[in-house]
């Protein structure tokens, strides 16, 4: 048994309306050409990812114009969308929000990001996400089939025991769309998908918008699938590209039987614990 997983790694226009029809075209094509069950956009996916940016574009959900098209794509499509992030507005605060359709155009899930980016790598990168949104304070999960899927969203894939607590949660893909940026992306971005999947042997996606060079972030590309062992299934170039990949169900059974760390944790010694 397959699962079938596109992710849409996309151009970032300064238009909205531009790249939302940008994408809906690519969720088309990755369902109706590719025979995707899952079609993952990256973060921020509706405007350039920049603090000025998240201010301007920040929406409602349902009820915004982003939301709407993604309602509109999965049902005209019959596909799960995974809608990247946008910037929510709610209550009159921004989160950094993922959210999830299902193929008849209801709001599967909504996940917003836990861990906020603060980080100033070498003096030439400063983003203090903190300083626009609000971290989330859950843990996200939803069902396509008997395939459990958790979430995060962007910095939240640095974080080991966030994920360990997916894998306490049964779930058997983690899927993050997320921007790194290219210094950090050539050093952490393929080992951290493969860190997250073998510690917890389940499959991990990471889907990233396509570089722009011209962008106030330019980000590493290289959208990418890993299995339960730590292979790299699928992976992207720095373009404009649908990344797909078959994820093997049965991979997952076959892991863990013939290296069962995930039994043989010391509890005596040591244990993760979820508070909320």
């Amino acid at each position: 048994m397959a699962l079938r997983i596109a992710l849409i790694q996309m151009k970032i226009a300064e238009s909205k309306e531009k790249t939302l029809k940008n994408a809906v075209d690519l969720i088309r094509i990755a369902k109706k050409e590719k025979y995707a069950t899952v079609v993952v956009l990256p973060e921020s996916f509706n405007c350039p990812y920049s603090e000025k940016n998240f201010q301007a574009t920040a929406e409602e959900i349902p009820l915004g114009p982003t939301s709407q098209a993604l309602r509109k794509a999965a049902r005209d499509f019959g596909v799960y969308i995974v809608g990247g992030s946008i910037a929510e507005i709610c209550c009159g605060k921004l989160y950094n929000t993922c959210t999830v359709w299902k193929p008849d155009g209801e709001l599967l899930a909504k996940h917003r990001e836990v861990h906020l980016r603060d980080a100033n790598v070498l003096g030439k990168l400063p983003m203090n996400e903190s300083h626009v949104f609000t971290q989330g304070d859950s843990f996200t999960t939803f069902f396509v089939g008997k395939t459990k899927i958790g979430l995060g969203v962007c910095w939240d894939m640095r974080f080991p025991e966030f994920a360990s607590v997916y894998c306490q949660m049964d779930c058997d893909l983690l899927i993050y769309p997320t921007v790194s940026d290219e210094f950090t992306g050539e050093l952490h971005w393929e080992l951290l998908a493969r860190a997250r999947a073998v510690d917890n042997q389940l499959f991990v996606a990471f889907c990233s918008p396509a570089r722009d060079t011209h962008a106030e972030l330019v980000c590493h590309g290289h959208s990418l699938v890993v299995d339960p062992w730590g292979k790299v299934l699928q992976k992207g170039t720095e373009f404009q590209e649908i990344i797909v990949a078959d994820l093997v169900l049965e991979t997952l059974a076959e892991a863990r039987s013939q290296i069962p760390v995930l039994t043989q944790k010391r509890a005596d010694l040591y244990e993760l614990v979820r508070k909320k």
